[in-house]
């Protein structure tokens, strides 16, 4: 078994880097969601009559579900992202792979969905903990950040 664990560090630039492709990769979806929702809200705000208590409460409702809605999808996305790669054959997502690193089970094993799944809907607690949990990989023994203890998985060099 490779007990060669990720660091902080590592792991670090691993997400900036898999945050920069999924931002990107989101904004070609969001954008065009976005614009014409946009388009809408302003339609709506030309007659709207602002001193309408319920003309304004249903805007301020209609606004807080699209960023309701913005967050789940986005959130979606993400957890989808990351469970999928780290469950493929590279065991990394690219992020991972640029710096050489895979997640693999505490034997050494491959991940299968359901186990990369929880572990990318742990890092909700991870994020809750004011990244609390993210910040414990610099401080374990087998370098394992709260969603790594939770769903009983490592990231290692290959």
């Amino acid at each position: 078994m490779n007990t060669n664990y990720a660091g902080f560090w590592m792991r670090f630039v691993a997400i900036i880097i898999d945050g920069i492709i999924i931002g990107v990769a989101q904004s070609f979806i969001f954008v065009p969601i976005l614009a014409a929702l946009g388009l809408g809200f302003a339609s709506s705000a030309e007659t709207m009559d602002f001193s309408d208590p319920e003309q304004a409460a249903g805007m301020i409702a209609s606004i807080t579900a699209l960023i309701g809605g913005y967050w789940i999808l986005s959130l979606s996305i993400q957890i989808l992202y990351f469970s999928f790669m780290e469950a493929s054959k590279f065991q990394a997502t690219i992020g991972k792979m640029a710096l050489g690193l895979k997640v693999t089970d505490l034997n050494g094993g491959k991940l299968d969905f359901a186990k990369a799944f929880i572990r990318n809907l742990s890092k909700i607690l991870s994020n809750i903990t004011i990244f609390i949990g993210y910040i414990m990989a610099g401080f374990t023994e087998k370098k394992q950040a709260l969603h790594d203890m939770i769903a009983s998985t490592l990231v290692v060099k290959k």
